[in-house]
């Protein structure tokens, strides 16, 4: 493994353990092993570097909510309410068991603000977030126009949920919403017969 590998994997473990804003590049040339000179050579700064090890944290991210949501149901074609919420509970799952990879996603969403590029790849991400979660749990017409349509709309209530469902047990995983909550919520909301005011 060269410098560069050995820079970003150094910068993963400074992001996991510190964080973007307590990390240093002394900590990084220590989490890696090589030295201060390798950062500029090959990113130009800590903060590209930092950055850089952001976008493949949150292409960690990505593959592994892509995985949560592509797991099979057994009960899925007769009992959409199941399905619901196994699918949640399967993300929130992640939320326990790769809590570091979602705190640092939540904190590179904090940061694309100040770093252009690393909000490009998180908007790209989004976009391709929000497609999946609208056909996890909806069939899309088959016109190509209203299909890109009804991806969006249901794509941006899903990301939504799952942002703040995300947050909420980071914060607070003793009252964050479960896979059940969440179907039963949403089954509420699609029940209403009045309007919003």
């Amino acid at each position: 493994m060269g410098h560069r590998e050995e820079l970003l994997d150094g910068a993963a473990q400074c992001l996991y353990e510190k964080g973007f804003g307590r990390t240093t590049a002394r900590d990084v040339v220590s989490a890696s092993g090589t030295n201060l000179a390798s950062i500029g050579y090959h990113f130009g700064s800590k903060d590209a570097l930092l950055t850089e090890a952001l976008m493949g944290a949150t292409t960690a991210w990505s593959e592994e909510l892509d995985r949560a949501l592509a797991e099979p149901d057994n009960i899925a074609a007769s009992d959409p309410d199941r399905r619901v919420a196994d699918t949640w509970s399967r993300v929130i799952g992640l939320f326990s068991s790769q809590r570091r990879l979602w705190a640092t996603h939540v904190e590179a969403l904090a940061q694309a603000e100040r770093l252009p590029e690393l909000r490009t790849a998180l908007a790209e991400a989004q976009r391709e977030v929000r497609e999946g979660l609208a056909l996890t749990f909806h069939t899309l017409p088959d016109d190509p126009a209203a299909a890109d349509r009804r991806a969006h709309v249901l794509g941006t209530v899903y990301q939504a949920l799952l942002t703040g469902v995300m947050v909420q047990w980071l914060l607070d995983p003793d009252t964050a919403p479960t896979g059940i909550d969440i179907a039963d919520g949403l089954r509420e909301i699609a029940g209403r017969t009045d309007t919003f005011v």
